[in-house]
């Protein structure tokens, strides 16, 4: 009883010990960006560097409150994020069925498969006009840009993670006579879980590139749409607002990935 109890605080240290190294970690990653918003700001101040150029914190903020008074703010951010959501969700779903189908049929898998690998190193942007010309000069062009990086990369991933399912397990359940509707369900994809919390973490990125790149290429608001706006009459301002808000909206998305993978995790 005595080797448990002390067992037991054992672990309650090692917890302990944990819980403080992770809050030392996020404590020193708000202090260096503090430290680096710091110093940006200074150096623009004191003319370090040329705030036209780079801008700076103080500059980015009151751009981002006159794009919320003059009320377009929100009409920008949310073009944006819907036209990636779309795309991300279109992506994953479609990604994850077109893997599980090549993993079924081994012959139109050892077919397809160079295709996708050609497709996945095609520059997407070389698309453009052709996308324009099939969609239109609408949202639907540049949610079909999102679909078309995120999708190769989606059935890439997944069909990795199915096909490194462990062979003895394999043999193991085909030996018991399961089916193969039996060996899908109960083995390849549990097991599959890593990777496709990686292609989520992956398609993440790959869905905002599309969004953007769609959006440059042919959109009427987004936050694409501000970057190139302020790139061609020269408000970088603008640009950098556009650019700081995409890094908050990434890593939001990420950061309900990685929350989804915990929960996942946990239960299972």
């Amino acid at each position: 009883m005595k080797k448990n109890t002390e067992i037991s605080r054992e672990h309650l240290l090692y917890l302990r010990g944990a819980r403080n190294k992770s809050i030392i970690v996020n404590v020193i990653r708000c202090a260096v960006l503090v430290l680096f918003l710091t110093f940006w700001e200074l150096s623009a101040q004191l003319l370090w560097v040329n705030p036209f150029i780079t801008s700076s914190p103080s500059r980015i903020a009151k751009t981002i409150a006159d794009l919320y008074k003059n009320g377009s703010l929100f009409l920008h951010v949310g073009t944006t994020l819907w036209e990636t959501l779309a795309g991300f969700a279109i992506a994953v779903v479609l990604g994850y069925s077109i893997a599980l189908l090549l993993w079924w049929s081994d012959a139109l898998r050892r077919i397809s498969e160079p295709y996708f690998v050609v497709l996945n190193a095609l520059p997407k942007i070389a698309l453009g006009p052709l996308i324009i010309i099939w969609c239109g000069t609408g949202s639907e062009a540049i949610v079909f840009m999102t679909v078309l990086i995120g999708l190769i990369v989606a059935i890439l991933n997944m069909l990795n993670g199915f096909m490194a399912t462990e062979k003895s397990k394999l043999l193991l359940m085909q030996s018991m006579g399961a089916s193969k509707l039996q060996v899908l369900t109960k083995l390849v994809i549990p097991s599959s879980l890593p990777n496709f919390i990686s292609m989520l973490k992956i398609n993440v990125g790959m869905a905002w590139i599309g969004s953007i790149m769609g959006e440059y290429i042919v959109s009427k608001a987004g936050i694409g749409y501000l970057i190139v706006y302020g790139g061609q009459v020269f408000k970088l301002d603008l640009v950098m607002s556009a650019v700081f808000i995409l890094c908050v909206l990434a890593a939001g998305m990420y950061a309900l990935v990685a929350l989804a993978e915990r929960l996942l995790i946990k239960n299972k």
